[in-house]
């Protein structure tokens, strides 16, 4: 690679962490060709982009960013990968399925950047599991403003029969 190549690999590497949320720094080394073949499917399946990089040149990228990147440097160590994402929870749940389809302890998360916060650390990835998406939030929200509309609906309804059955049954009973 070009010293112009590489610089143009930042550039675009640098474009990328300023405009995405999301992403999460991998290991998928030792991975063989048929299961970074299925990982790869399951990537294109959620929606998730995979691309290696070389650590030098994401340090580089990250130090040209707006964002703090920082706590992330120290996992810039080996192969790295990463996984772009429009979902800050997608690609934890894609690692967590990959490793139970494949009965593998790859791919390894190093890192993540979500919403603003750095996640450094494999024990990390429960947690990233857990984060809901924006649409999944607003889909909580929306619940839980129907909710109460729909329970003074329901007793009206409810009670509206019950008063109904007992005009009906007073007005048949016998004087």
């Amino acid at each position: 690679m070009t010293k112009e190549e590489k610089n143009q690999f930042i550039d675009s590497l640098k474009e990328q962490l300023n405009s995405s949320n999301y992403f999460y720094l991998t290991d998928i080394a030792d991975l063989n060709s048929e299961a970074t073949t299925n990982l790869r499917r399951l990537c294109f399946k959620m929606n998730v982009k995979l691309q290696m990089v070389k650590n030098t040149l994401l340090q580089k990228a990250m130090e040209q960013t707006e964002k703090d990147l920082e706590p992330l440097y120290e996992v810039l160590k080996g192969s790295t990968s990463i996984m772009w994402a429009e979902a800050g929870n997608v690609p934890a749940k894609l690692i967590k399925e990959f490793r139970k389809k494949q009965k593998q302890a790859k791919p390894i998360l190093k890192g993540a950047y979500v919403e603003e916060m750095a996640y450094v650390g494999e024990d990390q990835l429960d947690l990233l599991v857990n984060i809901k998406s924006k649409n999944e939030l607003i889909g909580d929200i929306i619940g839980l403003l129907q909710s109460p509309t729909k329970n003074v609906i329901s007793a009206l309804q409810s009670s509206g029969q019950t008063l109904s059955g007992v005009i009906k049954t007073l007005s048949e009973k016998p004087e």
